[in-house]
């Protein structure tokens, strides 16, 4: 074999470094987009490592490479649709007195937007009716979205009272979003947040 002759190829599958390299940079949110997507089709059950691979256009070992579990996959998928960090600014960015308005607002500004509204629908659903989905939710809520919030609350029993807070507006988004029951599912946004708005300021903002 002479020096220039192409080295011989390897049988088998590539290395998980040699797929993540030839993927590019762009394949983990290829990867994120597809679980979102396939969470939200399909549900927790039926969704896939293979078939978020499959809708990514990567190899299944390229998920795993990246997220390692489908529950970790989920956790993922629900950190990207949440952003935490914009959740918090958000709603600690402002005069205390307006904190409730603020969450009431955001909430539902984000369930208003077509984009975000059916990976959060396909988020809830899986947490109703599998029990590892609920897990994944309880800890990213609990641990990245409220436990940062109660952190900033001068308030006594600050976590209770963010959790208090986190189930009215979940509450709220299973009967307009998911059960669909009239009046609340066709009211105007803006009367929502003016009727909520003070309910979230006594759990958040009284002592």
């Amino acid at each position: 074999m002479t020096e220039d002759a192409p080295a011989p190829r390897r049988r088998g599958r590539p290395s998980r470094e040699a797929a993540a390299s030839r993927e590019g940079p762009d394949a983990r949110t290829r990867i994120l987009e597809a679980a979102r997507t396939e969470f939200a089709e399909r549900g927790y059950d039926r969704t896939s490592i293979r078939g978020i691979a499959r809708a990514a256009g990567v190899d299944a070992a390229l998920v795993h490479h990246y997220f390692g579990t489908k529950d970790e996959v989920f956790a993922a998928a629900v950190e990207v649709t949440f952003e935490p960090a914009l959740v918090v600014h958000t709603v600690l960015g402002g005069p205390p007195e307006g904190l409730g308005e603020r969450l009431a607002r955001f909430f539902l500004s984000v369930w208003e937007d077509p984009a975000t509204r059916s990976p959060l629908l396909a988020i809830l659903r899986s947490a109703l009716t599998h029990e590892a989905a609920a897990k994944v939710l309880r800890e990213f809520v609990l641990r990245r979205l409220l436990e940062r919030i109660a952190a900033e609350l001068d308030v006594p029993d600050a976590t209770f009272r963010a959790e208090l807070a986190a189930s009215h507006m979940i509450g709220i988004a299973m009967l307009r979003y998911v059960i669909r029951a009239e009046p609340l599912a066709s009211a105007d946004p803006e009367d929502i947040v003016a009727m909520v708005a003070p309910t979230l300021q006594r759990y958040l903002g009284e002592r």
